[in-house]
């Protein structure tokens, strides 16, 4: 029968492949993802690089099979040993982030150095923050558990690290990545523990500065105008939103069909990357977006009840850290094509034209796959256990009554 401790996992016949359907999620978005890219970058890449296929193939090249690599890699790799890698990957992540600026290295794009050239391609540092800054803050907070009411030893780390990368992604005048990350490392903060004061003094001190920084910049607050006063500027910052939310409303309830789509072609610039969801959102109609909402809803349901069920503080502040890194900018896209908040430079996950930030998210979404594995076999262990126990009641009880039963007779 074997001791209570042990569970074999290929008796059972159920071999631990994670979650299935987050698998499945995850999986049916990446493939969203690239019908509704070919679709609407193929005007712009026959347009720009005489290449119907260009941005579509590059997409597919290191999004695609370098991302389901990093994923399945991701999915099944030992969660010590990337423990074990996040000083390395913390240090790696801000030399890459600081080569930006390199001349020679560091590529510059509409104002921005957000770009380092490798080869034929470039890769964007800011993206793999998305990632590594969960991992560092799940392991600082695992590690200071007891220690979270000190500001010196158990707070004061994990604000100097997540300070050290708002300013580098700042300088790369990427304001709103900056301060995305900030906001979910502060609700790692809240979900690992930290006391409520923490917060408040945070937001005193983030929100004037967040003020002085869009006010510090020309292109940030004629964004914020445009937002506030649409007349103001109507052929300027405001034009690509107002040319979105027409793409998303002729879309209609069925959409005009995927591959379809006419707003497409030169209506809305960057369709293919920032606001590749009107796109989507035009040719599958409001069918297509209840689709690819309730997609991400179970991504995030599924991937907070694996970091939910861990009694182990990494691994449920990695999971936790992870998907709302994703479910956030998801959000955050989605109301700036939709014209709910100011135009930001947020890609949409699984869609969005670039390879950086697919292969990032397919990484990450791995590494909540990994934690669901984890679960399960917790789940099964535990099972396997009342099971056992179960079988040696049963017998103890058999036993028992077996002796009683022999003792009558012998006393007869």
């Amino acid at each position: 029968m074997g001791n209570g401790n042990y569970i074999n996992i290929e008796k059972t016949g159920r071999p631990l492949y994670g979650d299935h359907i987050l698998i499945a999620s995850i999986l049916l978005l990446t493939g969203l993802g690239f019908v509704t890219l070919y679709s609407s970058s193929y005007a712009y890449s026959e347009r720009f690089f005489n290449d119907g296929l260009y941005l579509f193939s590059h997409q597919l090249i290191i999004g695609g099979a370098g991302g389901m690599v990093l994923f399945i890699l991701a999915s099944r790799i030992k969660l010590e040993l990337v423990r074990n890698l996040t000083k390395w990957l913390v240090i790696i992540t801000i030399v890459l982030c600081l080569l930006t600026f390199v001349p020679g290295i560091g590529v510059m794009k509409n104002g921005a150095a957000r770009w380092i050239k490798i080869g034929n391609y470039t890769y964007q540092p800011s993206e793999l923050v998305k990632l590594v800054l969960p991992l560092y803050l799940a392991h600082i907070f695992d590690k200071k558990q007891d220690n979270l009411d000190s500001l010196s030893s158990g707070i004061l780390p994990p604000v100097i690290v997540t300070v050290l990368f708002f300013i580098l992604i700042y300088m790369q005048n990427n304001f709103s990545t900056a301060v995305l990350l900030a906001l979910n490392a502060l609700f790692i903060f809240y979900f690992a523990g930290v006391r409520l004061r923490f917060f408040f003094s945070s937001l005193l001190m983030f929100l004037p500065l967040s003020c002085l920084l869009i006010l510090t910049k020309e292109h940030r607050l004629r964004r914020v105008f445009s937002f506030i006063f649409p007349e103001w500027e109507p052929q300027g910052a405001g034009f690509q939103v107002r040319a979105s939310i027409l793409t998303i409303v002729s879309g209609g309830f069925l959409g005009k069909g995927m591959g379809h789509g006419t707003r497409k072609i030169a209506s809305v610039p960057e369709i293919h990357s920032d606001f590749i969801f009107s796109s989507f959102a035009e040719e599958s109609g409001f069918l297509g977006v209840l689709l690819f909402c309730l997609l991400f809803a179970v991504f995030a349901v599924h991937g907070y009840k694996a970091a939910m069920r861990k009694e182990d503080m990494y691994r449920r502040l990695v999971a936790a850290g992870i998907v709302t890194s994703i479910v956030s900018q998801v959000l955050l896209n989605i109301a700036v094509v939709a014209g709910i908040l100011p135009t930001t430079g947020i890609p949409l996950p699984f869609f969005s034209a670039g390879g950086s930030s697919l292969a990032t998210t397919l990484a990450s979404a791995g590494l909540v796959v990994n934690v669901s594995r984890s679960s399960r076999a917790a789940e099964m262990l535990d099972d396997s256990q009342v099971e056992w126990q179960g079988a040696f009641e049963r017998e103890y009880s058999l036993n028992a009554e077996r002796s009683s039963r022999t003792e009558v007779h012998n006393v007869r």
